[in-house]
């Protein structure tokens, strides 16, 4: 139990590390910047306690918040995609899958894994840049925003997965 609260506590450090030390500076051709806050939320086990899912998803959004001066942004993005993870996780998880499944490329399946990365992902940036814009003024540029942040986002989460596959 402590070791598995240990570990993740540093997925969750690492993971807000990078993304406000490194990706907080990123643009990619003046859009979109790679969110990748959501690995946290799309790493915890099917057999997980929903309050726990919550609060871990809220705590991670609140510090990235408070280093990246968004208030309410990240943490309200991240409890919502928190709030949909358990049964999307239950209803991509292979039938025959034990009940505290590990979201993993290998326990899932290639392409589910891709599916269940791409919805939480998409989940957790339309909330983000929902939030953070707050109007229907410059919609065009906000799907925009949201669309190369979201694309570059998976494909930086699923080279994480490939990275912590390889252990």
């Amino acid at each position: 139990m402590i070791i598995t609260l240990l570990k993740r506590l540093s997925v969750m450090l690492l993971l807000i590390a990078f993304q406000v030390l490194m990706l907080n500076h990123l643009q990619i051709s003046g859009y979109g910047t790679p969110i990748i806050i959501a690995c946290m939320i799309l790493y915890m086990p099917l057999g997980s306690l929903k309050a726990g899912v919550l609060l871990w998803g809220f705590c991670t959004g609140m510090i990235v918040d408070i280093f990246s001066n968004t208030p309410g942004v990240a943490s309200g993005a991240m409890t919502f995609a928190a709030l949909i993870q358990p049964p999307l996780l239950k209803l991509m998880a292979p039938r025959d899958a034990a009940e505290d499944i590990k979201p993993t490329m290998q326990t899932m399946g290639t392409a589910n894994y891709i599916r269940y990365t791409m919805i939480i992902f998409l989940a957790h940036h339309v909330v983000y840049y929902g939030m953070e814009c707050f109007s229907l003024y410059h919609i065009t540029d906000v799907i925009v925003l949201m669309l190369t942040s979201w694309v570059s986002s998976v494909l930086i989460a699923l080279l994480l997965e490939t990275f912590r596959r390889t252990k």
